[in-house]
């Protein structure tokens, strides 16, 4: 394993979707906090911490339902070269990792969305025994918002698409 920040690599795995959206739609729905809870179930809400929002060194806490209590998560924004890629460090009381969501136009009307998670940290008795027998657990859950994140974007493009497309057969104006 190679070393991050003198901490080690414990997991490494790399999820990835197809958007049939143009980037720049994309981008601007990953980039709005206020779209989270459309597609992360069990979103909350954030609270900004410090630093400027949305730049590098800029820190979030995240609220997540989980279970029958609640689970934060602190995010430190680690680069943001947004529409191109963004990546994020999240620490949880049992967990810390890296995430670089990268963005690339496969043409006008289709966008890949991949993500690279890299877990530094596992602590707790419980996140280790998980870690151990159901280590596939942590790729499917990003695989599933990002499946979520898909449909929701699809959804919303092609939303307003067939719209814009019925306005002009039916000669609407503006």
């Amino acid at each position: 394993y190679t070393k991050i920040n003198a901490k080690s690599i414990i997991m490494k795995f790399t999820c990835s979707v197809i958007i049939n959206a143009p980037k720049e739609k994309v981008v601007e729905y990953f980039s709005e906090p206020q779209y989270l809870h459309e597609w992360q179930e069990g979103y909350l809400g954030m609270k900004h911490i410090s630093g400027v929002p949305s730049q590098s060194g800029s820190k979030t806490e995240m609220r997540y339902k989980f279970g029958k209590g609640e689970m934060v998560i602190t995010e430190t924004i680690l680069n943001n070269n947004l529409p191109h890629d963004f990546k994020g460090n999240y620490h949880h009381k049992h967990t810390e990792n890296t995430m670089l969501n990268i963005f690339k136009a496969i043409d006008d009307q289709t966008t890949s969305y991949k993500a690279e998670i890299e877990y530094t940290r596992f602590s707790g008795i419980m996140i280790n025994i998980m870690k151990t027998i159901m280590p596939g657990m942590f790729k499917k859950q990003v695989q599933k918002w990002m499946y979520n994140f898909k449909t929701f974007v699809e959804n919303q493009f092609f939303s307003v698409w067939f719209l814009f497309s019925l306005c002009e057969q039916l000669e609407c104006r503006v």
